[in-house]
């Protein structure tokens, strides 16, 4: 790599740096957030359903599914949260070739969705059919959703949440990487991250007593 290419990787870190730590959060009456308020928030919508009995669904296309399936696995595993991504390569094919593709995360939603859920949509474009199918499932369900999107201003996913992240750019690269960023953050500071600390073991699942 020459020298000239070593300055612009730094200047894609600074641009992705940028865009992630300015982030645009929102409510769901379009009600501007700060970050840490927004992941706060998120953090409390993912326990009060864990300890309702509820569970954080993921959903996403292509490497924003990649993020879905590595984030349901560390909400559960590090976070001690029940946690799932809606991504098994037999149930998407298989309410594909039924249903269309449009409908593979709302079909799941509906069978195993319920009010004590949040649904974890992210979307780089916030445009994807299925996932805004999948969210308005969700809706009718009484969960609480969390969105991810970035490209326009004004896609629709970004005013469909209780919590809305943004990424100001339209670079796929840039969007889902600060997208990957902000789930681990919020996750590990809800976990104990401090500067200069290390974190606590991972919390073990919480049996939830009903009845």
């Amino acid at each position: 790599m020459h020298e000239k290419s070593c300055s612009y990787v730094r200047s894609y870190l600074e641009t992705l740096f940028r865009a992630t730590c300015e982030a645009e959060c929102t409510g769901a009456g379009g009600e501007r957030m700060t970050l840490d308020d927004a992941c706060v928030r998120v953090c409390n919508l993912c326990h009060d359903s864990h300890d309702s009995g509820g569970k954080v669904m993921f959903i996403g296309n292509g490497g924003s599914m990649g993020i879905a399936a590595h984030m349901a696995v560390d909400f559960s595993k590090n976070g001690g949260l029940r946690s799932m991504a809606l991504g098994d390569s037999a149930v998407l094919t298989c309410l594909s070739n039924d249903f269309g593709y449009h409908d593979v995360f709302a079909r799941q939603i509906e069978w195993h969705g319920n009010a004590f859920d949040v649904l974890m949509a992210i979307s780089s474009s916030g445009e994807s059919p299925n996932i805004l199918k999948g969210v308005r499932a969700a809706g009718l369900k009484g969960s609480r959703i969390v969105t991810f999107s970035g490209f326009r201003e004004d896609n629709p996913l970004r005013g469909m949440g209780d919590v809305n992240f943004y990424v100001r750019t339209r670079e796929y690269g840039l969007v889902e990487l600060a997208h990957q960023s902000l789930l681990p953050a919020m996750l590990d500071v809800d976990r104990g991250w401090r500067p200069n600390s290390q974190l606590q073991a991972p919390r073990p699942l919480r049996r939830v007593a009903h009845g």
